[in-house]
This record gives structure tokens, sequence and C-alpha cells, in this order.
């Protein structure tokens, strides 16, 4: 009796079993992998550090003297949703970038783009953003000790990485991270990064990765929602930039800290403000028409300044710095240093002035042409160019064709 008993019993264990495997959701998600087994469909760029490939792995090892590497993607993605597993030496550093690329003319080919960061230390910033060769931290993990403690040192851990529009977010094992509204790179590739290393640290360390596939299709249909509140950085400073000391020169809503010209406020037309977005109206050919150009209300020394701009097609413009606005009281703009905004292939300036390319793009107008293998941004620190008193900053109207 007791021998029938137990049959009976482990019969019924073994049709329950059956039972729950049949009625298992299956995953009909139309993932891609990435990786094939083989490194078809990759390039290494950046550093010579050592990518093999072991059973069902891609395995990234460090050696001295060499920048970051990067194991790149061929294909280059705009929105998409990738997910991954990795295992890392606890003395790395590495990342995953997602919508990078590599330009000649930027830093000779350099690696730049959204990183999402591998941060094993204790910091333990991983699932992070950073954007690698560019602006450094956008959303540190600084406030998320959730996805901090998420971390498994010497485990394999898994990312969850969406990128839909301006919309950017992480997970790490199932964690929300990292939540992101930014306007920049919008495609690039996708690479594997194997970070430099000091003298000091040993070569060989390793990093593995593996499970590599990523969704491009239906993508609303498959996104998750994030409870995070998000980190947006139009018109707004990173917690990043404000421990650096900088300071928003238009806060994207209002007239505030700017006037025109020649005025004591600023311009009642010539000018919108929309999406927070600053856009100077179409003059039709004239200089400085319209509205008018604006200056800043303060006045600066030495200082560095970044902005955020595009054109329409021809469009001709300028942000002029040291400017005395007192120097002329007549028509034209007022006087200043000159960084140039122009339409190269089709505006006629691109090809006049005093100076061969002196008013192309990003040149400081009529002086200097800008070197195109830097990135375009103001640098002025003591003394270059020598000015012995603080002027305004001024948003410059120029003419289109």
């Amino acid at each position: 009796m007791i021998y029938k008993m137990k049959n009976l019993k482990y019969g019924i264990v073994a049709l329950l079993l059956g039972w729950a495997c049949t009625d298992a959701p299956k995953d009909d998600t139309p993932w891609i992998d990435l990786f094939d087994g083989t490194l078809n469909g990759w390039t290494q760029k950046g550093g010579e550090a050592n990518y093999t490939i072991k059973e069902d792995m891609i395995v990234g090892s460090t050696v001295h003297d060499t920048p970051n590497s990067f194991l790149t993607t061929d294909k280059m993605y705009d929105d998409f949703i990738l997910e991954l597993d990795y295992k890392v030496d606890p003395t790395m550093n590495s990342g995953i970038q997602i919508r990078s690329n590599s330009f000649p003319y930027y830093q000779n080919g350099r690696v730049h783009g959204y990183q999402i960061e591998i941060d094993p230390s204790d910091r333990a910033w991983s699932a992070g953003i950073y954007e690698e060769a560019k602006r450094g931290w956008l959303v540190p993990l600084t406030n998320n000790k959730r996805a901090q403690e998420a971390f498994m040192q010497n485990e394999w851990n898994h990312y969850r990485i969406e990128a839909i529009g301006d919309t950017l977010k992480t997970w790490i094992n199932g964690v929300p991270a990292s939540y992101l509204i930014d306007e920049g790179a919008d495609s690039g590739f996708i690479a594997l990064q194997v970070h430099s290393i000091g003298d000091e640290q040993k070569e060989g360390t390793e990093i593995a990765w593996k499970n590599i596939k990523i969704l491009t299709d239906s993508l609303q249909k498959y996104t998750t929602e994030m409870s995070l509140e998000p980190v947006i950085t139009k018109n707004n400073l990173t917690q990043h930039e404000k421990e650096e000391g900088w300071k928003l020169l238009w806060d994207g809503e209002t007239t505030e800290g700017w006037r025109g010209a020649r005025l004591d406020e600023f311009p009642d037309k010539g000018w919108e403000m929309e999406d927070g977005v600053l856009t100077v109206l179409s003059t039709g050919g004239e200089e400085s028409a319209a509205g008018g150009d604006i200056v800043t209300t303060e006045q600066y020394g030495d200082f560095e300044l970044k902005v955020d701009f595009k054109l329409t097609e021809g469009a001709n413009s300028g942000i002029k710095y040291y400017v005395n606005t007192d120097l002329n009281k007549g028509p034209g703009s007022s006087i200043g240093l000159e960084y140039q905004i122009l339409d190269d292939a089709v505006h006629p300036d691109a090809k006049l002035g005093n100076h061969e390319g002196s008013r192309t793009v990003a040149s400081l107008y009529d002086l200097i042409q800008a070197d195109i293998t830097i990135s375009p941004s103001i640098r002025l620190e003591n003394g270059t160019p020598p000015v012995s008193c603080p002027r305004t900053i001024m948003w410059s109207i120029g003419s289109t064709v």
C-alpha cells in the first residue's frame, strides 16, 4: 500500500511539472543576434586591445601603451532595444558604446558618443550614461543606490538599453538605472570598449560579452516603462556640468539676460523662442536687420562657451565675443571677434575674406580659418586673444542667400 501511494505521488508531480513547462510563455520578440560566433560585421577602432572569441563569448583583454579600444559594429543603428550579458574583471573599466561615430575630421577619427558604463569599482556607476570624448557624464548613478547595488561582482550581469528618439533608458539586472532625454547623436555604431590601462595596472585583464541581441522593429510594442525621473539636458545643466562650474546663458524660455545690441530691452521682432529653441528669423539678406543683434546683459572676461546650433540652407550668422556696443552706433553689426556660423556649401561668403577660408563655419571671422579636426567650441584662456577688459557676448545676424 505504501509503495503504491509513492508511485501515485510521483506521478502527480510529474504531471504538474509537465503542465507547467507546456504553459510557459514563449518569447516571440524578433531579436537579431549581433554576434554569430565570429567577428564578421565588427571592426576594431581606437586602441590595440585584444579581442578574441571563446566559446559563445567575445572576450576583450587589456594591453599597455594603447588608448581606449572599441570593437564596433559595421552597421549603424538609430532607434533600437539592445540586450547583452557581460562579466568583467573587478580591476577594469569598460562600457557599451551606442549611437557612436568615428570621423576623420573629429579628433583624427577618435570614437565618440554615448557610452553605457561598466564600472566594477566601489563607485558602482554601471549602466550610467557617459558621453565618450565629448561632454562626459550625463547620468551618473550618484543618487540611484538600488542600481548601484544591482551590479554583481565576478558574475554575469545583464543590460537592457533602449534608444528611441531622444530618449535613452537603461537597466542593470532588471533594475532601472538611467533615464536620459537628450538631443545628441541620433545614429551610430554599437561598440564594446576595452579601456586603456596605466603602467601600474596588470596587462591581460578581461571582460567578456555574450547574448548580444538587438531589436529594431515595432519598438513601441516592446518598450519597457521606466520608473525613474528623466534627466533632461536641453537648456539644463547636468550634474557634472554644475560641478565643473558651468552656467546657463539662456534659460530656454525667457529673454532674461539678453537685450538688443542698441536697445535696453529685448527686441520685439526678428527673434522667436519656441520649444526651447532661440531662432533668428530671416532678414531677407540684410545684415543685422529686423530685430537686430542681441547681446548679453552681463560682461565676461576669460571664459569657455558651448552652444548647439543648426542652420537653414544658405544661412549666415555668428557668435561675437568681447563686444563693445558703443563702438558702432550706425548701421550693421556691433564690433567684436566672431565665431562664424555659415552654410559653407551655399553662401558665397565662404569664398571671401581677408584670409583664405577665414569666413567658413567655426572660423575666427576674417582672421583665422577653423581647424575642422578640432571640436568647434570657443576656448579663451588668460588673454587669448589679448583683450584688456571684459566685453559682452553677442548673437549676430548675418545675411542669407
